[in-house]
């Protein structure tokens, strides 16, 4: 055991892990084996890892941001003797993971009660080395296990600790339109030139899902999604400074996009989608939705004037739109299309109803909304399925 605590202070790759709550804890015990010391290390394990020492140390390993990482992210060779402290130090860490109770506890002369813990039997340099090789799937640090981050006020980017949970299964219809974000979206993952999206149309057809459902089916391929709010958007220079080293693929996506007439921002992401020097990476690509008839907010006093003056705010709004490679509009769906969308979301709830009676009831609900949609659907079943 103390031989163990003079190898774990020689780690050099995975140094950080020494500051980690579990590994320290570990470390105090073994430099001074108590009864309280023992006491500590478990508690602390109980909170950060449901007690099991083996998963956490996978874990720890998973989402460490060390160099040979980093290095091997950026497409570049190791060095052999960095691979070589990098097995050893997993060799150190796999010690580690097989500790139980016993053998913490032969260092004390105690025979009252002491907790228990327990730990998950791996091969940790045979998991570490194959996450590696497939580091463009499985990412490091924060993207290791995320798959949706948000930018905070500071323009940090942070994960979504519940994401949407949206499958592509759970959508319904307008195939065309998805099948064309789904192939883009392949395409950025396999390396291929893949276009910024703009998705327009009525609220309520699923643009938002969408992206959110695609992101959910493609994520274990390697795909993560950061969304960025209107307001936030001079900060995209900087966070595709630091995504363009990472190995994964991103969608930067902002949701309902606007603008107000002589919006600075308009400009910003005309700027950003152009590919200026520093808003060009081959891993990350842009994804928007909004209302056509919305992009530039408008007042009444702004459609005064003579055709030049309205020409030019018109030229504004297609400069913009132009910028995105491919365009996708989710029109309002039909009558057969809405109740198609309905049956189909009955029998996935199954909901027991004859078929005129849920279409009667149905198209009296999208009639007090304002109009058929796939979010009026959803709410519709949603209202049955609560009485």
């Amino acid at each position: 055991m103390r031989v163990l605590r003079e190898k774990l202070g020689t780690l050099c790759i995975f140094r950080e892990l020494l500051n980690d709550t579990v590994i320290s804890s570990l470390c105090a015990y073994l430099d001074n084996p108590t009864n309280s010391a023992y006491a500590e290390f478990v508690a602390v394990l109980y909170t950060r890892a449901g007690g099991n020492l083996g998963e956490y140390i996978k874990e720890l390993c998973s989402d460490s941001e060390n160099v040979y990482v980093k290095t091997i992210g950026l497409g570049k060779s190791v060095p052999e003797y960095m691979l070589s402290s990098l097995e050893s130090e997993l060799d150190i860490l796999q010690e580690v993971a097989e500790l139980n109770k016993e053998k913490l506890c032969s260092l004390l002369e105690y025979d009252g009660f002491l907790p228990e813990f327990t730990t998950t039997s791996l091969r940790l340099k045979e998991f570490y080395l194959h996450r590696a090789e497939n580091i463009g799937k499985y990412g490091y640090g924060i993207y290791a296990k995320n798959r949706m981050f948000y930018v905070d006020e500071q323009g940090i980017i942070v994960p979504v600790l519940y994401p949407d949970k949206t499958e592509l299964s759970d959508l319904v219809d307008y195939e065309r339109e998805r099948n064309i974000i789904i192939d883009n979206t392949k395409a950025l993952l396999a390396g291929k030139p893949a276009a910024n999206i703009l998705l327009t149309g009525d609220a309520g057809t699923g643009k938002s899902s969408t992206v959110k459902a695609v992101a959910n089916a493609l994520w274990s391929e390697g795909l993560r999604i950061v969304e960025i709010r209107k307001d936030q958007l001079r900060s995209i220079p900087k966070i595709l400074n630091e995504l363009s080293s990472n190995p994964l693929k991103f969608v930067l996506f902002i949701d309902d996009l606007s603008f107000l007439k002589d919006d600075d921002n308009f400009n910003v992401l005309k700027a950003v989608l152009e590919g200026s020097v520093t808003a060009k990476s081959d891993n990350v690509v842009i994804y928007a939705t909004s209302n056509r008839r919305h992009i530039i907010k408008e007042k009444f006093s702004d459609r005064e004037g003579d055709d030049v003056h309205r020409n030019d705010t018109i030229q504004e709004l297609i400069s913009l739109s132009e910028r995105f490679g491919i365009h996708v509009t989710f029109s309002k769906p039909n009558k057969e299309t809405f109740l198609h969308i309905v049956h189909h979301l009955a029998e996935e709830n199954e909901i027991d109803m004859p078929a005129d009676e849920l279409d009667l009831l149905a198209e009296r609900f999208a009639l007090e909304r304002g109009g058929r949609s796939a979010r009026a659907a959803k709410q519709f079943i949603d209202g049955l399925m609560s009485r």
